[in-house]
């Protein structure tokens, strides 16, 4: 029996009350075997969402532009997250890498509003609405992750155990990576068991990608790096290894100060254990010399795991454990040997350090509750992502993730793209979110009177949700037609506009042409241009192909009037190519009974 179907048919049974619909739908839902039972709840931006369609609408007047053409594009949208995250199917689907959220924990003390109204720890469907609310947003997130992505959310102990197996039934069970914990607070208890804790579960989009979170940190990276470049210039090993440990002095503050990462050879740790994994098998024989008595240290049998010169990279950076004499083997700190005990180990922080660091940017003034620690952030993207990564956060908060990922890109040179998600609640988005990271890109006093110097190689670009009708007609295709180019300049990553396209000046209720480096995007609203724009193509040179939107009532690309430039362009019919990715997430459409205007 197909359940979802039976599911689809009840929903569209008349006659029947919501009681007794919900009632129906829960006896079905008992027959699951093993799984996540709750009551769906309706809720109101859903409904919304059967008769009207989310866009994009750009709010000018904040974006943030940095001077450099190379900066990111990051981007702000202020809205009910559900309609954003339809939005972003069409611009972002299979394209994130990265999810970090921390939605509400549904403390019953106010943290959760459902349909404006918060809900308390007495409201019998409390669970059932969280659940509801939790699953809409979370099977979005899943199409929006990449191949490779991963997503983390943050929890606590009210709704750990039932977002775990929402999470298993959402993504896979088998797709579980791990769980993190982070120390939030001191513990008071009196029952002695530790509480003061939050969790950070996360996923997979599909299981073969664990393999790819065993990565090496920053510092090991650059060490590797720098071995490999001198023993390129052909001296002796004595000599190469003289060379690396002058390197690592001098440059051991720019060495990112990271106490876990993978050995130099990338084989295992530091240890006398002859296993299989040993890339040396009869071991390493050299001695090492006890810092303080300047005597040999006892050898294993079978000798060092470790070439010297490994060891001698972790020595220089801390990271090995010595004796009080030379009667002790010497050890690493940190046995960290895959990605999966790197992510359990690194999360264990205190939260007073970054209330007051938030404080900092807003002049001492207490902006937001329990922000999460930029440092923690950090160190997930810098492990979970690669420099070209897109990064989205849709309980965006106090905009924590933002600038993690400007401060990672500073750290190691990287491009990563970050898109926040939040609504204006109490003005969060425009005064706490948008304001911080406003201070973080061109920089703030703090209020000691210390400058902190802005991440100004970033551009912020600030976006509201929009509805418009989503009854399927000609007036409101032109209407979604019209609206939809921020829509098309997000998912092209491509904002500049010009006013002329190949020497003719363009009416911007007819066509609009963005073009930055080699590429290029061309949209056509109205289809009666679409002869004289082939026509300029045809004496146009080009680098890379231009993509090129057109409006089409019936959802054909016009591709007969291109024929002789097809190798200049890329076709796309608007507004039916949003109207195709928007039906895969929407809820199903609510019509008008008497809608008089022709279908197309």
């Amino acid at each position: 029996m197909d359940t979802q179907a039976v599911k689809e048919k009840i929903r569209q049974l008349e006659g029947l009350t919501d009681e007794e619909r919900n009632g129906l739908l829960a006896l079905l839902n008992h027959q699951k075997k093993y799984g996540l039972v709750w009551e769906e709840k309706r809720e109101e931006v859903e409904e919304r969402l059967r008769t009207q369609l989310p866009v994009l609408e750009e709010v000018k007047e904040r974006a943030l532009l940095s001077n450099d053409p190379a900066a990111p594009n990051h981007i702000l949208i202020e809205g009910d997250n559900l309609e954003a995250l339809v939005a972003l199917t069409y611009t972002h689907e299979g394209k994130v890498d990265v999810i970090y959220i921390d939605p509400p924990y549904n403390t019953g003390n106010k943290d959760f509003s459902y349909n404006d109204s918060f809900v308390d720890a007495e409201d019998g469907y409390r669970h059932s609405k969280w659940l509801s609310f939790m699953s809409k947003r979370l099977k979005i997130a899943k199409q929006l992750l990449s191949d490779r992505g991963v997503i983390f959310i943050s929890i606590d102990d009210n709704e750990q155990a039932q977002l775990k197996l929402l999470c298993d039934e959402v993504f896979g069970e088998k797709n579980f990576i791990g769980q993190l914990v982070l120390k939030t607070a001191t513990d008071n208890n009196p029952s002695q068991i530790n509480i003061e804790h939050e969790y950070m579960l996360c996923y997979c989009k599909f299981v073969s990608n664990q393999g790819n979170w065993k990565r090496q940190s920053k510092a090991a990276k650059m060490i590797i790096s720098k071995y490999k470049e001198i023993k390129g210039l052909n001296i002796s090993n004595e000599e190469i290894q003289r060379k690396l440990r002058d390197w690592i002095k001098t440059n051991k503050k720019e060495l990112p100060q990271v106490a876990h990462y993978n050995n130099v050879d990338n084989k295992g740790v530091y240890s006398s254990s002859s296993n299989s994994s040993n890339p040396h098998p009869g071991g390493y024989d050299y001695d090492i010399l006890h810092p303080i008595t300047h005597k040999s240290c006892p050898k294993p049998s079978n000798g060092w795991r470790w070439p010297y010169v490994t060891f001698k990279s972790y020595d220089d950076l801390g990271e090995v454990e010595w004796g009080d004499d030379e009667k002790t083997q010497p050890h690493i700190k940190k046995r960290i040997e895959s990605s999966m005990e790197y992510l359990r180990s690194l999360i264990y922080e205190d939260n007073r350090g970054t209330t007051k660091a938030l404080s900092d940017i807003f002049l001492g003034k207490k902006v937001f509750n329990n922000p999460k620690p930029n440092t923690v952030l950090s160190r997930i993207f810098d492990f979970a992502s690669s420099r070209n990564s897109i990064i989205l956060d849709f309980f965006a908060g106090s905009g924590t993730t933002l600038h993690a990922t400007m401060q990672l890109n500073k750290e190691d040179g990287g491009h990563r793209q970050c898109i926040l998600v939040t609504n204006n609640e109490n003005r969060i988005c425009e005064e706490v979110t948008y304001v911080r990271n406003k201070r973080v890109i061109q920089g703030y006093v703090t209020p000691k009177g210390e400058f902190v110097e802005g991440l100004k190689a970033n551009t912020l670009r600030y976006y509201r949700t929009k509805l418009l009708p989503r009854v399927d007609t000609n007036q409101n295709r032109r209407a979604l037609m019209a609206a939809c180019t921020e829509l098309l300049c997000i998912e092209q990553d491509l904002y500049e506009e010009q006013t002329s396209f190949a020497g003719r000046k363009l009416n911007p209720r007819k066509a609009r042409y963005f073009a930055q480096g080699k590429r290029r995007m061309l949209v056509i609203y109205d289809e009666q241009t679409v002869d004289t724009f082939a026509e300029l193509l045809r004496e146009m040179e080009v680098e890379e192909r231009i993509r090129i939107y057109l409006f089409s009532f019936n959802g054909y690309p016009h591709t007969d009037n291109f024929m002789e430039v097809l190798d200049k362009v890329e076709l796309c019919a608007l507004p039916q190519a949003i109207y195709n990715v928007y039906n895969r997430v929407l809820p199903k459409a609510v019509e008008p009974v008497n809608e008089e205007e022709e279908r197309p």
